[in-house]
């Protein structure tokens, strides 16, 4: 499983990690998406749902995980 953590991101949107790593996985991969951006994080929820793809939703304090295969 490929982990992509985003917390403490400052530069830009966690979400551009986040949707790279998801571009570059290959059909099969399972990915990880670690971020403590709530926004941020429920805007992945929303994309994943479009297209389909379930996703594991997992809280832990502040930082929130999704974890799905492509």
């Amino acid at each position: 499983m490929k982990i992509i953590n985003t917390c403490q991101q400052k530069l830009y949107s966690p979400l551009i990690p986040a949707m790279i790593a998801i571009c570059e996985a290959e059909k099969g991969e399972k990915l990880e998406i670690i971020m403590d951006d709530e926004a941020a994080f429920n805007d992945l929820k929303e994309y994943l749902a479009e297209q389909r793809i379930g996703f594991r939703e997992i809280y832990d304090g502040n930082r929130m995980s999704l974890q799905f295969t492509l």
